[in-house]
């Protein structure tokens, strides 16, 4: 299965110089969060498959407005083809705003997933908008990793975390795939095709 990720940036590539066939092979469209609600619901317009998505800390504006075509996984187990989808979006509180959220926070929302996840028997895909603490986030306060995502990937080795937030171009040091155990961990910025 062909998996196109987005995130952060409305890519050019796609939205400026959009062709149709820029979308063939694609099997699903997985959006981490930071995107304009026009770009999600423009590319749902073209295509065939689902477009999952969680929410960025920029996204507040969601509340009003949300990607049409398109269908939100926060705090839910999407099932696609066999494949077991979790989303939590948002990122560490660093201000004021909707999609913001304290280590505390975002544990108490992992933990209302453990339920779902049993009922479902595991998950294959996290995805979040902000990175797992450690694994991929940044040394300043607003692109800290969540401890609670490093427990879902200890606890339920999904085969793929799938994540925002942390641009490529912050820094050299940044990789758009890592390995964590048997999860292997990939930053979505602006666009990335992947094999599962």
């Amino acid at each position: 299965m062909k998996i196109l990720v987005l995130a952060d940036v409305e890519s050019k590539y796609l939205w400026d110089y959009f062709e149709k066939e820029k979308l063939e092979g694609i099997d699903l469209i997985l959006s981490c969060g930071d995107l304009k609600a026009d770009y999600l619901s423009f590319l749902a317009s073209f295509s065939k498959v689902p477009i999952l998505y969680v929410r960025g800390n920029h996204d507040d504006g969601y509340a009003d407005k949300e990607p049409e075509g398109c269908i939100c996984i926060e705090d839910k187990i999407y099932v696609y083809n066999g494949i077991r989808i979790m989303g939590l979006g948002g990122s560490i509180r660093y201000k004021k705003g909707i999609n913001q959220y304290t280590q505390n926070q975002m544990k108490k929302r992992a933990a209302m997933m453990w339920p779902k996840i049993k009922v479902k028997k595991g998950i294959d895909i996290l995805l979040t908008h902000s990175p797992a603490a450690g694994l991929g986030d940044g040394e300043d306060n607003p692109h800290k990793g969540f401890e609670a995502f490093v427990d879902i990937l200890d606890k339920y080795s999904p085969k793929y975390f799938i994540h925002g937030h942390v641009h490529l171009n912050y820094s050299r040091e940044f990789q758009r795939e890592e390995q964590y155990n048997n999860t292997t961990i990939i930053n979505g910025y602006d666009r990335y095709i992947f094999e599962y």
